[in-house]
């Protein structure tokens, strides 16, 4: 594929992108490849639940890219293999320079109904992989810039449901969340470095679209908009936060759905009472009531949240 002159900044850097064999992983990966990326796709090739990995998805995700593109088909999990993959994109391409966390699996149950094992699972592989391949790449990323190599980036793939929850979604929405936490410290332990550290909650056709099940009627027509929404516009506005022109940008939560780009809020306090000394409590309902009652959350899952029609 020929070099994409839009985001020239990318020629010969080298990305290495987690879950980056199929749905907006592929996307990301064919952009960053398109505009000029060595790229390392580093996918088991297990299904959305997490079972029956197959090295060939990712080996023919990388065929498919051809020159400058290679495999990696280890448990990320595992942090050994983690570490392994970074040494790998270092080894075959020379350096590390983006870091795309995208990998992630489903085991989706209602919390009274949950099961330690899937619980374990899901975290293992959508929270602390993210960070095993952190903790193996950010030394490169810190040594390089003293070896004078241009400053790395960071885009960690987060969700809505992390963000606003949903129905049977503990373990997916709890790592998920985790990766909004994890984006924010790691933009402050690079940020001397220069390296920047982002997350994006995509919105498009993916196979965790695919295995929504429906709560209600307004959560169906959210998945039957959300299948339409090509993977392409989360790859483009990842490319743009791997460019020199985001280098300011860091410990931002953005969205993408088709054209539109959201910047999110991130919690901080919004209101706040004193409550009178020596009061045991007794003041609290009222002060409540007074300061918070018109300002709580609304309970609304992300799919109710965004069921409005996207911009293609």
């Amino acid at each position: 594929m020929e070099r994409d002159a839009q985001y020239g900044s990318l020629h010969g850097r080298v990305a290495l992108i987690t879950g980056g064999a199929r749905g907006i992983g592929l996307s990301i990966s064919r952009r960053l490849h398109a505009c000029g990326a060595h790229v390392l796709i580093a996918d088991s090739g297990v299904s959305i639940a997490g079972e029956t990995p197959d090295p060939a998805v990712a080996e023919a995700a990388a065929r498919e890219l051809g020159e400058r593109a290679s495999s990696f088909s280890a448990d990320l999990s595992n942090p050994e293999n983690a570490a392994k993959a970074v040494s790998e994109a270092v080894s075959r391409f020379g350096a590390i320079d983006l870091v795309v966390n995208n990998a992630a699996i489903l085991r989706d149950s209602l919390v009274f109904k949950g099961n330690p094992a899937h619980w374990d699972s899901v975290l293992r592989t959508n929270l602390s992989a993210a960070f095993y391949v952190l903790a193996a790449a950010t030394p490169h990323l810190r040594q390089q810039i003293k070896a004078g190599r241009s400053e790395g980036r960071i885009v960690n793939i987060t969700s809505s449901a992390g963000i606003y929850g949903n129905f049977g979604q503990s373990a997916y929405a709890s790592a998920k969340a985790g990766l909004l936490g994890l984006s924010r410290v790691v933009a402050m332990d690079m940020a001397r470095s220069g390296v920047t550290c982002n997350a994006v909650a995509p919105f498009a056709a993916t196979r965790v679209t695919e295995a929504i099940h429906p709560a209600n009627t307004e959560q169906a027509q959210y998945k039957e908009r959300a299948l339409t929404v090509s993977a392409s516009f989360v790859a483009e506005f990842v490319a743009y936060l791997c460019s020199e022109d985001a280098r300011e940008i860091s410990g931002q939560l953005f969205g993408v759905r088709g054209r539109e780009v959201f910047l999110f809020s991130q919690p901080r306090p919004i209101e706040q009472f004193v409550v009178p000394k020596n009061d045991q409590g007794a003041a609290l309902p009222a002060l409540v009531n007074q300061f918070f009652a018109s300002k709580l959350t609304k309970l609304e899952t992300d799919l109710e949240a965004f069921n409005t029609e996207p911009v293609i």
